[in-house]
Order: C-alpha cells, then structure tokens, then sequence
C-alpha cells in the first residue's frame, strides 16, 4: 500500500519510497518553454512549493543521475527529456531555518 507523502520536501524519496505521486513534471516543460530570464514561483503554505522545486532540481542538476525517477512521468514523453541532468543547478531552501 502506498504512503501519503505527508512533510516529505524530497522529489527523490517520494519517487524511490513507494509513495503516492500526482505528476507535476509537466511543470518543467511550462518553464522551458516560457524561456524567462527569472520565474518567481509562489503559492501559499503546503501547496508543494518545495516538492516541485526538488523535482526540478533533480531534473536540471548535471551532477545526478535521475533517469530512474523521472521514468515514466509524463516530461519523458516530450522532447525535454533530452534535458535531463544537463545544467549546473543550486538548490537552496530555508524550510528548516528558525528565527531566534
């Protein structure tokens, strides 16, 4: 039976640790064919702002190896799916900074 992916923040351990998956990779082909200089991706508290960000960064990032995850999403039937881990890409999120 599959987990309700409940405070997971990684795209990685909600594809490899059996749990329930809506696919948002379509995202990525949005944003490249936007081809905007900058994107500001907002949404209110607990609507996947992280989550989506991981899986981005696990798409673009040239240092991993994501062709596992990503099989059978709906990005690996478009033509973007040659860009797969082909970019230098910095990920940074400040969900578990506290303010003193």
């Amino acid at each position: 039976m599959k987990k309700i992916p409940t405070g997971i923040k990684s795209f990685r351990k909600l594809r490899e640790e059996n749990y329930y998956f809506v696919d948002k990779t379509l995202m990525i082909k949005d944003f490249l064919e936007r081809g905007s200089e900058v994107t500001l991706i907002t949404r209110p508290r607990r609507f996947g702002k992280t989550i989506n960000m991981s899986m981005m960064s696990e798409f673009f990032d040239i240092t991993k190896d994501s062709k596992e995850i990503f099989k059978g999403t709906k990005i690996m039937d478009t033509p973007y799916a040659s860009e797969l881990n082909q970019y230098p890409t910095i990920f940074i999120f400040f969900c578990g900074c506290k303010r003193k």
